[in-house]
């Protein structure tokens, strides 16, 4: 029996150890940045058949209304867009709009309270938060 322990002994040793095998799952790929672009963007007093009216960059004080107008291209039909409104420094809406294709036109309302004038701009951020688009625009001055 001991010659047998002794040539198991050996075969054991002449053995090439088995390799470990990492079973950590390797990372994702880095997020393909968004290919959602804006081809335009302007603010308006109004829409008329999908096409923006009155655009400007400085409105009355008495605006009660003011709407952003976007044009997107590059979406797979599947992305979202925000419209982030801002009085002076202080958000004041963030508008989710579905993108349903490339191109589309899309565009957010804001609703103007009669105090609210001075400096504003609005934001077209993708689903990440990046900003694609700035626009900056006065009330009342």
């Amino acid at each position: 029996m001991s010659a047998r322990l002794a040539l198991l002994a050996l075969a054991l040793a002449v053995a090439a150890p088995v390799a470990a095998q990492d079973t950590t799952a390797a990372p994702p790929p880095p997020a393909a940045p968004s290919a959602v672009a804006v081809a335009e963007a302007v603010i308006a007093r109004s829409v008329v058949d999908r096409v923006p009216q009155d655009t400007g960059a400085a409105f009355p004080a008495d605006v009660a209304e003011l709407i952003l107008f976007t044009r997107i291209t590059g979406s797979s039909g599947a992305d979202v867009i925000h419209h982030v409104w801002f009085h002076g420094d202080e958000q004041v809406a963030d508008v989710e709009l579905r993108v349903g294709g490339s191109p589309w036109r899309t565009w957010s309302r804001k609703t103007i309270p009669m105090e609210w004038t001075g400096a504003w701009h609005v934001e077209v951020r993708d689903a990440s938060g990046a900003v694609l688009k700035r626009l900056d625009f006065t009330i009342g001055q």
